[in-house]
């Protein structure tokens, strides 16, 4: 079994370093890992051929030994690769590394004296002299000032240089200790189980070593730890659960039914264990806190300004950093006020292909120009990770600059981040939708009333032109003269006040509502629309019968809404034949104080209903259509409605103002 074990740990390390330096070719620590794999796999090997081969074991066992000597070597070389910096020199390195190029030299050498196992020793009575202990304290001791320098140096490092020396540093004394704890477990038992077992130990180190350096998912020690402990922990109360509960259901139920009773009640309490084990061991709570700051910002924010600076502190307090950024766009170009990155742009198009990038990411993989580009972009930035979240209509990049800590962001937090940013996508689409559907109401509306403009203007210049042509050839006739300066008055008075509506409409009358009795006021106003319905042979019809006419309101603003509604009704029945009248009523209602105006004439038609208090809506060969419109902004002010009935064949049209009122 000792065979099998060590040649297989041989040949999985060696694929283990083939793929290392496969991942990332030109990268320095992928080399020198490369080179201590072979190390390893030839010392695994020359193990192997010691086991196999009992006739020339001592020649094998030596250089094994010799082999593995060379292991602290190869640690050192690895962590000056990580430590190595642009501008180094190959002479500067040598003269760090004497030392341990001395004593691995002399500890390579002693397996092969005599000092190291004596030519009298045997299988039965296995002899060691003095080089065998020198061996082992100098192998020892290098491994400890390995263990104190990495230590030390770690403390002033940051990101990626820092993670990967702890992790190999881990990674090595662990397989160290594992392998001469095992060794001297077989020594003193006397059982070979634990030498089989060392093999084993060697080739999970290698790997896990090979995760660290090739991952770009980077993942935090005490996150595993953490995770580890919390699954264990949930494993093993669940498993004690269902174990209890099938011995108790068997008791109560047939098989069939007590299986599935433990396979519901297991569930649940699985789900309910975890929940309470996330809360017991603080999972990501400051993830928790930016999630929840997140969703109530896109619920009180609704322009997008406002939410990218919200957004923007929420991630630097999640990320402890002083740097945020958020890059929103449509087809494939980001931007915001300070930078913009076209669709073409290389960092675009490698930050969609790929999801999401860090430093220590764009480090581990292969390089291309266009990971250059994104790396030199987050170096420019100062960001320590950078995703995208990409929507229907929205793409958003969002960064995090470095954390105050310097460690480098792992791969939970980049999940995290990814959440974030889809929040922060989905509202600042939201926004972005709501802003273009404002902006084209905004357009139409200028489109309606442009248009409508010329057209009531055009009307009266027409005239105006007409008259002015013709003035050369009949200024002499008194009566084309008192003609032109009366349609020219008329005309010019039409374009005034369509210019005066329009600024009513735009920037309406301050009223101030106030306690009044209405009834007096709508009376007064009876009396202006009187004389104008006499006229036309209109009847003027009142039914003041509200019992309380106290109401809030402001009197000018109610005499010209009653203005406004009775001229309006005026116009829609002079052209009628048969009865011609115009009803203004009241009545108390439980809303308030109703006024209605009432007529006899066509009504309103269906299409023009839904814009009937738009303006330029009208169904007159004259007026301009803004006198709904200038009394529903008019009343909004005074938080009074305004409304008109359903039709009905036959009768004419009702509108009706409700005034907030106290009936007591």
């Amino acid at each position: 079994m000792l065979i099998t074990t060590a040649l297989f740990a041989a040949i999985m390390v060696g694929l283990v370093g083939a793929f290392i330096l496969w991942a990332h070719p030109a990268r320095r620590v992928n080399q020198a890992v490369f080179v201590g794999t072979l190390q390893t796999a030839a010392w695994m090997t020359c193990w192997h051929m010691a086991a196999s081969t009992p006739e020339r074991g001592l020649f094998w066992l030596q250089w094994t030994c010799a082999i593995g000597a060379l292991a602290p070597m190869s640690f050192w070389i690895v962590k000056e690769s990580i430590l190595w910096s642009e501008g180094a020199s190959v002479s500067g390195w040598l003269v760090r590394g004497w030392g341990w190029l001395l004593a691995s030299a002399v500890i390579v050498v002693l397996p092969f004296t005599d000092y190291f196992i004596p030519p009298y020793s045997t299988g039965a009575n296995r002899v060691y002299g003095w080089g065998y202990y020198v061996y082992m304290v100098v192998d020892i001791g290098l491994y400890a000032l390995l263990l104190v320098v990495a230590l030390r140096t770690s403390r002033r490092l940051k990101g990626i240089p820092r993670l990967e020396l702890q992790v190999w540093l881990v990674g090595g004394c662990c397989m160290f200790i594992t392998v001469w704890t095992l060794s001297s477990l077989s020594t003193w038992t006397r059982q070979p189980i634990y030498r089989y077992l060392s093999p084993i130990a060697v080739l999970v180190a290698y790997t896990g070593a090979a995760v660290t350096i090739t991952a770009h998912r980077i993942f935090d020690a005490r996150q595993i730890v953490m995770v580890a402990l919390q699954k264990i922990t949930l494993i093993t109360a669940v498993a004690g659960m269902v174990y209890l509960l099938d011995a108790a259901f068997d008791l109560l139920l047939p098989p069939v039914f007590a299986f599935l009773a433990t396979v519901v009640v297991a569930l649940w309490l699985t789900a309910l264990l975890n929940g309470w084990l996330n809360r017991v061991f603080q999972f990501y709570p400051q993830a928790t806190s930016a999630r929840k700051a997140a969703f109530a910002a896109a619920g009180k924010e609704a322009q997008t300004d406002k939410l990218e600076r919200a957004f923007l502190s929420i991630l630097k307090g999640w990320g402890q950093s002083e740097r945020s950024l958020i890059l929103s766009g449509e087809q494939g170009a980001f931007g915001c006020s300070a930078l913009t990155l076209d669709e073409n742009n290389a960092i675009s198009k490698m930050i969609m292909e790929i999801g999401w990038a860090t430093p220590e990411r764009l480090a581990r993989e292969k390089s291309s120009p266009e990971r250059a580009a994104l790396a030199q972009f987050l170096e420019e930035q100062e960001l320590g990770v950078l995703v995208c979240s990409e929507g229907p209509t929205l793409k958003v990049l969002v960064g995090v600059g470095i954390a105050a800590s310097r460690r480098p962001f792992t791969y939970p937090q980049v999940l995290q981040l990814s959440e974030l940013a889809a929040i922060i996508e989905n509202a600042l689409e939201r926004a972005h939708l709501s802003a273009k559907a404002q902006h084209a109401e905004q357009l139409a509306t200028v489109g309606l009333l442009g248009a409508s403009l010329a057209h009531e203007i055009r009307n009266p210049l027409v005239s105006i032109k007409t008259f002015v042509q013709l003035l050369p050839d009949h200024y002499q006739d008194q009566a084309f003269r008192d003609k032109f300066f009366r349609l020219i008055g008329d005309e010019v008075t039409r374009i005034d006040r369509l210019t005066e509506q329009l600024l009513d409409l735009a920037s309406p009358r301050v009223y101030t509502a106030k306690l009044l009795e209405l009834h007096p006021v709508i009376r007064t106003g009876l009396d202006l629309v009187a004389a104008k319905a006499c006229g036309k042979n209109i009847e003027l019809r009142q039914d003041l019968k509200a019992s309380q006419d106290k109401a809030y309101a402001d009197p000018a603003a109610v005499k010209q809404v009653l203005l406004n509604l009775c001229f309006n009704a005026i116009q829609a029945v002079e052209t009628q034949f048969g009865e011609r009248w115009v009803l203004v009523a009241t009545r108390n209602t439980p809303e308030g104080f109703e006024m209605s105006v009432s007529d006899s004439g066509p009504g309103i038609a269906m299409e023009i209903r839904p814009r009937l208090f738009q303006p330029f809506q009208s169904t007159k060969s004259s007026g301009f259509g803004l006198g709904l419109a200038i009394c529903r902004d008019i009343l909004s002010n005074l938080n009074a409605v305004i409304t008109v009935d359903q039709p009905v064949p036959g009768s004419g049209a009702t509108f009706r103002v409700i005034f907030p009122c106290r009936l007591s």
